[in-house]
């Protein structure tokens, strides 16, 4: 029989006006923008609904706005669809809406937590230390014996293992770069830096990793009522005494996100259902496999195709 998995999205995904058509069409999305607005003590609706951009783009506030706009969209499919999901999984950030949807975290220790994990992110390497590279065409072992050669003593890795011939590098800014220049005279064109405030998913994170252990120490998790696809280890966690320490792993290892298709493909997933800002990791899923049924809802036009 074939399975549904909930994908949702990470950093990179957000947009101004994520959200209010939802909002403004549903008692159910409204009521999830007013949650955030509540657990963080500021209007977060007003900066995903109106921008400006600039401050959108802040690590601090994208993730709680990308979390808040996808649960958002997770009410209204619950309510106005007949989707259900098998497995849940989300690209980095994206794994605390995949938490929330499971039941494991309450929408405001989430919301309040990702704040938390974007301040901390953001001032665990000053601005212009660090960098991250797409690297494209370039198979993972190839990529990781560039890396060794062009860390010199600094910190370069894979971050986001993203889907095949699409690879996202980082750490240290100039390591990074000697990375980009060795993979060119290896006749690996296609890499580029990415417009990113930090070397996520990188040893360089370990102080964020360290701070944000702490906070969700004190959060509370419950019983995961479905399977969520670990970006750590790529496989099916239901044990929720183990989210907190795969939470913590999750800042410096590197996101397996095509490992993890290919886990939930294994498990019979055929549907993958996009739901929050944005179309990347349905994008992702059909390089992956284009065999596979893709469906993307974070507005109402998405909502009724699916219903």
């Amino acid at each position: 029989m074939s399975k549904t998995a909930f994908l949702f999205p990470g950093q990179g995904s957000q947009y101004a006006g994520m959200g209010k058509d939802l909002a403004e069409h549903f008692p159910v999305a409204r009521q999830a923008f007013e949650e955030a607005d509540d657990a963080l003590g500021f209007k977060l609706s007003a900066l995903c609904f109106n921008g400006p951009d600039d401050d959108l783009k802040l690590t601090f506030n994208t993730q709680p706005a990308i979390l808040t706009t996808s649960i958002a969209a997770l009410r209204v499919v619950q309510q106005e669809t007949g989707l259900k999901a098998d497995f849940l999984a989300g690209h980095s950030l994206g794994e605390y809406s995949a938490l929330v949807c499971g039941g494991a975290l309450s929408l405001a220790d989430a919301a309040r937590t990702v704040r938390a994990r974007g301040t901390f992110m953001q001032e665990a390497v000053p601005v212009g230390v660090g960098a991250m590279a797409a690297m494209l065409s370039i198979e993972a072992d190839e990529l990781t014996a560039i890396c060794a050669e062009a860390a010199q003593g600094e910190v370069v890795a894979p971050a986001n293992f993203n889907s095949p011939g699409q690879i996202v590098i980082a750490g240290h800014a100039t390591a990074v770069n000697r990375a980009i220049e060795l993979a060119k005279a290896k006749g690996y064109r296609k890499a580029m830096l990415l417009p990113v405030s930090a070397p996520f998913h990188c040893a360089l994170m370990q102080p964020a990793a360290d701070r944000l252990k702490t906070v969700l120490d004190a959060v509370q998790v419950n019983a995961l009522t479905l399977p969520v696809i670990t970006n750590v280890e790529a496989a099916a966690n239901q044990d929720s005494g183990r989210v907190r320490e795969l939470l913590v792993q999750q800042v410096c290892a590197p996101v397996r996100w095509e490992q993890s298709v290919q886990t939930m493909i294994g498990l019979g997933a055929t549907t993958f259902v996009e739901i929050g800002p944005g179309k990347v990791l349905t994008g992702l899923v059909k390089r992956i496999n284009k065999e596979m049924t893709l469906v993307n809802i974070e507005d109402t036009a998405g909502v009724k195709a699916a219903a």
